[in-house]
């Protein structure tokens, strides 16, 4: 789904992941033309358009954000701004790039997705230095989205272990909100003191109760809160919360008393930036995530923004036992090959429900 810089009212769940199918075609039709890019002649009527290529469950964030920023961007270079928004799978959204979407930034759900368009040479390999903490603005956490009383009464991740108990998550194949599901269960049991062994019975378990594996998180969270299937959804905090706004009292939020921190990264796509002339304007663009603005409007949208002194978690998020990818797999590239790669631990361990 495409949207221009200036905020929209906020679709509903089921309205967004409608449009959000036909993204690309509506970019493809939105183009480019008449604007003029970065150091034309009349500053004044000088006009830029980026494009952020972000994941699923972003969509509602960055319509804030890029109203704010387009204000203050043009206040600052008397430059008008506009940004328009690709969402999808985190995974899909880096092959897309990598094939050829004209992203100017990429705001995406994991390390590997950035990278990977790194790889293919779009993306300078120093990017992660680029901005602060390791170009991460802000951060999340996996928990439980649950029907209106709890009625499984879901509390922890040994919860889940349960008979009779319907678990929905994305496809870690595919999903950004998939792999942190994924690898917050496994690691739940690490930090519990589990062997690999047992960690590895308990997403197999896991993973037999889960009827409908989505592509991305959106689509996840319609098969939970509008299809009305499974017990519990795993998904980003930030997510579960607009879930259950939207539900209008029929879900609640459970945070199970540990689970991984999610670190969504973001990155300038040099190559694209540079033929277009929008270098600046880009980098500005992710650079305002860290600002006192760009950080209110992020926790706002429930996401964690970061703060360099930060202790213990920000104003008005509860705090949580947080583990990381290196604790569970030890790095990316390990959890990629280990875990979600071919013939990795997902392949042996899922079998789809019924099988």
């Amino acid at each position: 789904m495409l949207t221009g810089s200036r905020a929209a009212p906020r679709l509903p769940l089921s309205s967004a992941i409608a449009l959000a199918a036909c993204g690309l075609s509506i970019l493809a039709a939105a183009g480019c033309s008449g604007a003029k890019r970065e150091g034309g002649s009349d500053a004044q009527t000088t006009a830029i358009e980026l494009l952020n290529v972000s994941y699923d469950p972003t969509r509602e964030l960055y319509r804030s954000i890029n109203e704010a920023f387009a204000d203050d961007y043009q206040k600052k270079h008397g430059t008008v701004v506009s940004i328009k928004q690709s969402h999808a799978a985190s995974g899909s959204q880096s092959r897309a790039v990598i094939d050829g979407l004209e992203a100017d930034v990429v705001t995406l759900a994991t390390w590997p997705d950035v990278e990977a368009i790194a790889k293919s040479g779009l993306i300078q390999p120093d990017w992660q230095a680029r901005f602060d903490n390791q170009s991460v603005p802000y951060h999340s956490v996996v928990v439980f989205v649950v029907r209106k009383g709890n009625p499984k009464r879901i509390a922890d991740w040994s919860d889940l272990d349960r008979d009779g108990i319907s678990i929905i998550t994305p496809n870690p194949k595919t999903s950004g909100n998939g792999k942190y599901s994924f690898l917050a269960a496994w690691g739940s049991v690490l930090a519990s003191g589990g062997s690999t062994d047992d960690a590895r019975g308990f997403v197999q378990r896991l993973y037999r109760r889960t009827p409908v594996l989505d592509t991305g998180a959106r689509a996840a969270t319609a098969t939970f809160s509008q299809k009305g299937i499974g017990d519990v959804h795993l998904t980003f905090e930030n997510e579960a919360h607009l879930e259950v706004e939207e539900s209008k009292g029929e879900l609640e939020i459970i945070y199970p008393a540990r689970s991984i921190r999610v670190d969504p990264p973001v990155a300038v796509v040099d190559t694209n930036v540079d033929r277009k002339a929008t270098r600046h304007a880009a980098e500005a663009y992710l650079g305002f995530l860290y600002s006192v603005d760009g950080k209110e409007i992020i926790r706002r949208h429930h996401y964690r923004p970061w703060f360099a002194d930060q202790q213990g978690p920000p104003e008005g998020f509860p705090a949580i036992e947080m583990f990381d990818v290196e604790f569970v797999a030890g790095s990316w590239n390990d959890a990629m090959k280990n875990l979600f790669g071919e013939g990795g631990e997902f392949d042996r361990i899922y079998q789809p429900a019924g099988n």
